[in-house]
């Protein structure tokens, strides 16, 4: 049996981060594909949850930036509590 080939320097990356944010003015699934489509923008987002019933929206990535991040809920029509 071969080995697994090693990926090229760059392809295993460093630790993931999550973060999440309550947007206590999500209440449907639209509101949830906008916040989503925004935020899969910011650079280092690897993906995004965003739970409707209970209004977190869940990112995961890395070097993630609270800042961008925000800016990209606000840019959606919504505010991170």
């Amino acid at each position: 049996m071969n080995p697994s080939p090693v990926p090229p320097s760059g392809i295993l990356s460093g630790m993931t981060e999550t973060v999440t944010y309550r947007v206590p003015k999500i209440h449907c699934a639209h509101c949830g594909a906008s916040i989503k489509e925004e935020v899969s923008e910011v650079a280092g987002v690897g993906s995004v949850e965003v739970d409707v019933d209970t209004r977190v929206v869940t990112i995961h990535g890395e070097s993630l930036d609270d800042t961008a991040l925000r800016a990209a809920i606000a840019e959606a029509g919504y505010e991170a509590a």
